[in-house]
Formats: structure tokens, sequence, C-alpha cells
């Protein structure tokens, strides 16, 4: 059994990862952790309960930063639509939110039960640095730490360089991934390569339950935007990837580990996770990047989380 703690900016695909986290027979959901990121907090917040509330299920939920930890914040209405779940029309939930900040939550989960907790990171990391800042042990009480961010090879998401998470609050990154070793990175280019296809999209939009139900009035935005950017009738998973990585580590099939390092400065490049593919700076490798998985176990988790 997995137990996981979802650090999270619902956001659409985060809700496609909390979809498939919960109906995976080996998972348990320990608590969800709110920042901002695809919409504001109170917005993220808000879609972490509704999602609960379409799941019928009742665990914690804590509301984290409203802010990076320097930068102005950038959303994502564009994308993921003014509500984060692309429009979808969802009631306001009734469900409690617990008084406790989110990083003050991570580290006394972490502390109550050391080695035993899995950290997902699906949203901008300024939670977790700012948990790390606090305790500086934090990363030896986790047992892992799987976070969906950044862009190995170049092309972003949100810039030419940079992805959007990372891009959401560098110095955040920075800190995280300065100072975790060992964790696991999901970059965008991996979450581009295993996009689910148009048939395998129409046959999950197809799928007869309420839980399917909620991911088609999710989904249909970003579905259209994919189109209207050029990219097809298709549909990419960055923060489900992430969660099954976390939950199937069997389920990678290429990782590598390297140096990492964020640009916080560049004028171009602010936001660029650069690889040190060839060990120029002599860093201590410090992040397992993972580049490829299996398609079909990944597309099965989605499409078991449906029905």
């Amino acid at each position: 059994m997995t137990r996981l703690v979802i650090d999270t900016d619902p956001g659409v695909d985060d809700a496609h990862a909390i979809l498939a986290a919960f109906a995976h027979p080996r998972a348990r959901i320990e608590a969800i952790t709110t920042v901002m990121g695809n919409a504001p907090l109170e917005q993220t917040t808000a879609n972490a309960c509704t999602i609960l509330d379409v799941l019928g299920q009742d665990v914690p939920v804590y509301a984290g930063c409203g802010s990076p930890m320097v930068a102005d914040y950038l959303e994502a209405a564009y994308y993921h639509g003014a509500d984060g779940l692309g429009e979808s029309g969802y009631p306001p939930s009734p469900r409690r939110v617990e008084d406790e900040h989110a990083v003050n939550a991570l580290i006394r989960m972490a502390s109550e039960a050391p080695g035993e907790l899995t950290l997902v990171a699906i949203g901008p990391l300024t939670n977790v640095a700012l948990a790390m800042r606090l305790d500086p042990t934090l990363p030896g009480k986790f047992r892992q730490l799987v976070v969906m961010g950044g862009c190995a090879r170049g092309p972003g998401n949100v810039t030419p360089a940079a992805e959007f998470n990372v891009y959401c609050d560098p110095e955040a990154a920075a800190v995280v991934l300065g100072a975790w070793p060992g964790l696991t990175l999901v970059p965008w280019e991996a979450a581009r390569d295993h996009a689910f296809s148009a048939e395998q999209l129409a046959a999950l939009l197809s799928i007869d339950s309420p839980r399917a139900e909620f991911f088609r009035r999710i989904t249909r935005r970003v579905i259209s935007v994919n189109e209207q950017l050029g990219r097809g009738r298709t549909l990419y998973v960055p923060d489900l990837l992430a969660t099954a990585v976390a939950l199937e580590p069997d389920i990678v099939q290429h990782v590598e580990t390297h140096a990492v390092l964020v640009e916080t400065a560049g004028n171009h490049t602010r936001g660029h996770t650069t690889v040190d593919w060839l060990n120029r700076t002599g860093r201590e490798p410090n992040v397992n990047l993972v580049l490829e998985v299996d398609r079909e176990r990944l597309w099965e988790m989605m499409r078991a989380a449906l029905r």
C-alpha cells in the first residue's frame, strides 16, 4: 500500500490524477494540500473539494501558498478556464477545509510517519520549498518525492524554455531540486510523448459512469484548446503520469539520473530546468528523470478511474 500526499493546483490535469489515485487498489490518499497555479489558491482549494465530492471521498484538504516565493503569480485560465475545471459549472462544495496551513501540514504529517508517506507534487513547488525551509530534514522524512515539472530538453509549454509549474515559481523549484536528493522528476516532454490519442480519448469519453461524466465536463475545454493550438484531438496527462510513477514504479521504462539546475534570472530562460546530460558542471546527480513509461498501463489507469 502506498500512502500518498498530493500537493496540487487543480486544474483539469490535476483532477485526472486525483481520480486515478483514488481508484488505484494500492493507494491510500492521506491528504490533499493545495497551492496557487492553474487558478488562484481559493479556486484550487475549492476545486480539490469538488473533486472529493464527486468521488465521495473524505480526506483532509489543507490550503497552502497563494503566491510564489518571489515573482508575481501567473495563472492558466486560458487553458483550464476561469474556474480551473474547464468551465464545468459545478456548484461550490460545502466541504470544510482544515485550518492548518498546508506547509505546516506537510511537516507534521512527515514527522508523524517518517519514511512512510510518498509526496506527489503536481503544481508549483511553493508549499514544498517553504516546508523545506522550515524543516531542512523534510526530505529524509518522506519515503519519496515525485514532481511533475520542468522540461528536460528545452521546449516548454508556457515559454519556449519553461514548463508551467516551474515557471510559476522558479525559486521554489530551485530550492526543492537543489536540496532533495533522489527526487523523481517527470518533465513536460514525458507528458507530451505519452499523450492519449484521439482513439483513446474517444474511448474515455464514451464510458458511462458518474466519474466519466465529471471527466467529460472538465476535459472538453482543454480538448478544444489543444485543437486550436494545432495539437490535434489529443489529451496531455502530465499529472496522471507523475502519480502513476509514484504508485507503480515498475511503469517506468526509461529513467536517467542527472544534476538538474533551475534558471531563476534569465531574460529568456527563467524557469528553465537545465539538465547536465554530460556532467559538465561536476555536480552530483540529484534527480531521477523519467523519460518513458508503459503507455498501455498509463492508459489503463485512467480508464479504470472512470469506470
